[in-house]
């Protein structure tokens, strides 16, 4: 990935790896990394709009002031006049890197005990669950739930119930179910 499009404070910016820029002022402290929203990532003759796997990692360097701005008042044969002027606080941070989340979790290799903590959780998912299920949005479950069959319905159902609870997905899956039912 050559370059991506980030979104921080309401303005959108292009960036590049190891490049440096001025933005508004930012809550995160001096030395502190952060992963702004991605918005597109493009290069080698391609791009990619909202991509999900792809994070791009920002540190910041620490705060700065734009450039003065001088604003003059002026109403002829009146002898009125007023400057005034500001300096826009601003924080410079760096690009450290654009990549995918995938090949960030292999770069740095989970301890030992964090990996027997997760294992047990993956023998909790129920069996014939839908691929990739964990992943999906509510808005994706209801789009998809009609597809699937009753068995993955149910598992999707019970996982849900048991981990996730999010009401939008467990009211598209029980009526996905309930359709598949009567029909």
């Amino acid at each position: 990935m050559s370059y991506a499009i980030i979104s921080l404070g309401g303005k959108q910016y292009t960036v590049r790896e190891g490049e440096r820029l001025l933005v508004d002022r930012l809550s995160h402290e001096e030395g502190k990394t952060f992963t702004p929203d991605v918005l597109l990532v493009g290069g080698d003759g391609g791009a990619a709009l909202s991509p999900r796997d792809v994070t791009v990692t920002a540190k910041v360097l620490g705060p700065a002031l734009g450039e003065k701005i001088r604003i003059g008042k002026y109403r002829p044969k009146k002898g009125y006049k007023r400057h005034t002027g500001f300096r826009a606080k601003l924080t410079q941070i760096e690009i450290e890197s654009i990549g995918s989340k995938q090949s960030r979790r292999t770069a740095k290799p989970k301890p030992e005990a964090a990996a027997e903590v997760a294992a047990p959780q993956a023998d909790e998912r129920p069996k014939g669950m839908p691929a990739g299920y964990e992943d999906l949005t509510v808005a994706d479950i209801k789009e998809q739930a009609g597809s699937w069959r009753k068995p993955q319905l149910e598992a999707a159902l019970e996982y849900e119930r048991a981990h996730a609870a999010r009401k939008g997905a467990i009211a598209a899956l029980e009526s996905a179910l309930a359709e598949k039912e009567e029909g």
